[in-house]
């Protein structure tokens, strides 16, 4: 099994904003436009885009390209490593197999 390398600060400042968590949210599970965020949130571009470059670097939206489109998804696998790492880090005492039982 492959080990996910995760700053737990950048994780932590990615989730951080309620706006990114609304991005998440609708990301989750589909792909979607800049500009169906934007309609979905009602929120501005430039702004959406920002959230989405701050999202992208802390490894927790994908994107890919199609033709002029850049669609974006929620990386489900990179966001459950950063919940485990940041409770492996601040409750160690507190196995993520004991939680789940």
């Amino acid at each position: 099994m492959k080990v996910i390398a995760i700053n737990t600060v950048d994780f932590a400042k990615a989730m951080a904003d309620e706006t990114r968590q609304k991005i998440m949210a609708l990301c989750c599970c589909q792909q979607l436009s800049v500009n169906e965020i934007v309609e979905a949130l009602d929120v501005a571009q430039p702004t959406v885009s920002h959230h989405l470059k701050i999202l992208k670097n802390a490894g927790l939206v994908t994107a890919e390209r199609r033709g002029k489109q850049v669609l974006y998804t929620l990386n489900q696998k990179h966001l459950a490593a950063g919940c485990c790492q940041v409770a492996e880090n601040f409750a160690p005492e507190y196995p993520i197999e004991e939680v789940r039982e």
